[in-house]
C-alpha cells in the first residue's frame, strides 16, 4: 500500500496529495469519506476497507495561503515539457535568462529549461548580448499545477477535480 491519494476540502477542492496508509486512516477515523477507490482493499478478520485514491474531508479546512509549485527542476521541467527553451530540444538542465552573476532572481520567471548546448553558448550573458530567443515567456504554473511536480504523474480519477495548465498535464 505504498500509492498516494489525493485529499479534498469539503468544499472538493484540492488540498494536498497523502500516502494511501494516510487516507485509510482519515477514513477509519471519520474524519474523510471515500470519493474514489483505488481498486485494491485491506482486510483484516472482521473488517475489508477500500484503498482510496480520493478521499473528501468531512468538514471544511480554511487554507489560509495559495499554494505554489516548488521552484526546482522537475517543476521547470514540467512546465517547459521538457523542452529547451531556446531551441526545441529535449532538455537536460535549466538556466537563469537572466544569470544569477549578473543579479537575476531565481524566480518562476527567469528559469528555463535548457539543452546543454544552448546553456553553453548562452553562458553568463543577457539574452540581448547573445542571438537566442526564447520560445515562450517564463511564469509560475497557476492552478494546481504543484500536484503534478509532487506525484508526476496524475491518475485518471484525479481530473475531474483539477484543473492543470495544458504544458503540465501533458
Amino acid at each position: 500500500m505504498s500509492g498516494r491519494a489525493l485529499v479534498l476540502n469539503a468544499s472538493y477542492e484540492p488540498l494536498s496529495v497523502v500516502s494511501s496508509r494516510r487516507a485509510t486512516v482519515l477514513m477509519l477515523a471519520e474524519k474523510a469519506d471515500l470519493v474514489s477507490p483505488s481498486g485494491l482493499q485491506l482486510r483484516s478478520e472482521h473488517l475489508a476497507v477500500d484503498v482510496p485514491s480520493v478521499v473528501r474531508l468531512r468538514h471544511f479546512v480554511k487554507v489560509p495561503f495559495a499554494r505554489r509549485a516548488a521552484l526546482n527542476r522537475r517543476a521547470v521541467f514540467a512546465r517547459d515539457g521538457g523542452r529547451c527553451q531556446y531551441c526545441g530540444d529535449s532538455a537536460d538542465s535549466i538556466d537563469h535568462v537572466v544569470p544569477r552573476a549578473k543579479g537575476g532572481p531565481h524566480t518562476w520567471e527567469n528559469v528555463v529549461a535548457a539543452c546543454r548546448p544552448c546553456n553553453v553558448r548562452k553562458r553568463d550573458r543577457l539574452l540581448q548580448d547573445t542571438s537566442m530567443a526564447l520560445r515562450s515567456t517564463p511564469r509560475a504554473p497557476a492552478g494546481h499545477s504543484w500536484i503534478l511536480v509532487s506525484v508526476g504523474a496524475v491518475p485518471d480519477d484525479w481530473h475531474p477535480y483539477l484543473v492543470l495548465e495544458p504544458a503540465l498535464s501533458a
